[in-house]
């Protein structure tokens, strides 16, 4: 073997010859018909029933994220289903291989920055110091604050301010979105001008105050995306664009032997 083993024991499902178990729970007795898809992904996911809050904010997100248009995600995943109209499955893989940290990847860094900037305040650090002290530290380095920063959407995220402001009325806005705020703050001072908190900021401060283990946080633009992707197929199975973008990519493309 290769790596060491864990214990082979698994607690999320086991089907018998006349139920399915999930964690611990009767399928179709205890879960069909009783819970929403957002329970039920968040009872997968954590082994617990989501909070009232935590299951409207999680919905949030995934609506949030899902969808934002022709991404490199949804082209890939269409030229792919162009390349093989059968291969539905390859092609949603296709798009979630570009889930990266520069396409739809960052609320994890985010979470981690955060997560890292609430341990030294716990500590007895003030947030605004932190932030800043954070930030520079990154633009010292030639780096980038996760979460800041967009293409489109200037001088605002659209949908991060919406998820901030739904935090702000529903009375869950903590340590995290504190110090999301504190970010921006800090980054606008320490690059000489403000940049957009873009949603994974904003998706990754909720979520860490609403008690989510930061290595779930990434879990969920990768669930919300999934239904963005299967849109865009089902889409391009009715209307195909794929060899289309293809085409343009080609004639975008300059050949130069000597480049």
């Amino acid at each position: 073997m290769i790596g060491k083993a864990g214990t082979p024991i698994s607690a999320i499902c086991q089907a018998y010859p006349d139920r399915v178990e999930v964690r611990g729970r009767d399928l179709c007795t205890d879960l069909m018909g009783h819970v929403t898809f957002t329970e039920y992904a968040f009872l997968l996911i954590t082994g617990q029933d989501p909070t009232a809050d935590q299951r409207d904010f999680l919905d949030l997100l995934l609506v949030a994220i899902a969808e934002h248009g022709m991404m490199p995600t949804n082209v890939a995943a269409r030229m792919t289903l162009a390349a093989d109209p059968g291969a539905l499955q390859a092609a949603v893989a296709a798009g979630l291989l570009g889930c990266g940290p520069v396409i739809l990847g960052t609320a994890e860094s985010c979470a981690r920055l955060l997560a890292d900037a609430q341990t030294r305040v716990g500590a007895g650090e003030q947030a605004h110091v932190v932030a800043s002290d954070l930030a520079r530290k990154i633009r010292a380095g030639g780096g980038k604050v996760p979460g800041f920063g967009h293409p489109v959407h200037r001088p605002v995220d659209p949908r991060a301010e919406r998820i901030l402001d739904l935090a702000d009325a529903r009375a869950i806005a903590g340590l995290h979105v504190q110090l999301a705020r504190c970010f921006r703050d800090a980054v606008a001072d320490a690059w000489g001008r403000p940049l957009t908190m873009n949603v994974s900021m904003a998706s990754a401060a909720v979520l860490l105050d609403l008690g989510f283990p930061v290595a779930m946080v990434k879990a969920v633009p990768i669930l919300a995306r999934t239904a963005g992707l299967l849109a865009h197929l089902a889409e391009e199975q009715r209307n195909p664009l794929g060899f289309l973008m293809a085409g343009f990519a080609e004639g975008a493309v300059r050949y130069d032997a000597g480049a």
